[in-house]
């Protein structure tokens, strides 16, 4: 009964979302195709690097692991513990060796947490344009009605202006949290970059 009465709450949301998807005409399909692919990139990079955050292993236990030449529990999913398990995973007892794969090692990790944010800024970059797309071509639509019908038409006119109104505010809502998120996880990956390279010279008297 609760479920039913929640469902019908939300039907005429629903309605009023997908009556302004269509006033905003054809560019909107990019638009919204661009803010759930930027959005899905998001949510895998903040999962990701609060994985390396929590659950983490001490600089000085991530020594002692490699003295020991032991993993970490699999309960640790830290930045410190994968850097411990992925170096111990290649390594050879060879000290001048193994120092190269431990810095190869920590490259990659590093690598890895950059991954998808230049993707992240370019998407945040072009819902705007595509906006401004939209404004060119529900302006089009409108000076089209005016060569046609004159300014007596205000209903045919407001058309065209919706166009170019709804499509521009769309562009720049999905655009300014796509920035502020890709200006956060940059700042959250130099931190554990700076983490995981630190970690990286303390192990190497550990080899």
């Amino acid at each position: 009964m609760l479920e039913n009465e929640f469902f019908a709450g939300m039907l005429p949301l629903f309605d009023n979302l997908a009556a302004y998807i269509r006033s905003g005409g054809l560019v909107m399909v990019p638009i919204l195709a661009v803010s759930l692919v930027m959005w899905v990139l998001i949510f895998n990079r903040v999962w990701f690097m609060r994985t390396l955050y929590v659950k983490n292993i001490s600089r000085t236990r991530a020594g002692e692991l490699v003295r020991l030449n032991q993993r970490p529990a699999d309960r640790y999913k830290g930045a410190n513990s994968l850097l411990v398990r992925e170096f111990l995973a290649r390594r050879t007892r060879d000290s001048d060796l193994d120092g190269y794969i431990l810095d190869e090692t920590v490259m990659g990790i590093c690598t890895s947490l950059d991954r998808y944010l230049a993707a992240i800024r370019v998407l945040s970059a072009v819902a705007p344009l595509l906006g401004l797309l939209g404004t060119v071509v529900g302006m089009m639509h409108t000076f089209e009605v005016i060569t046609v019908f004159g300014t007596g038409n205000a209903r045919a006119m407001a058309g065209g202006i919706s166009v170019a109104l709804i499509t521009t505010q769309t562009g720049l809502m999905v655009a300014i949290p796509g920035l502020y998120m890709a200006g956060w996880l940059t700042r959250r990956s130099r931190n554990l970059k700076n983490r995981i390279s630190a970690t990286g010279i303390y192990l190497r008297r550990f080899i």
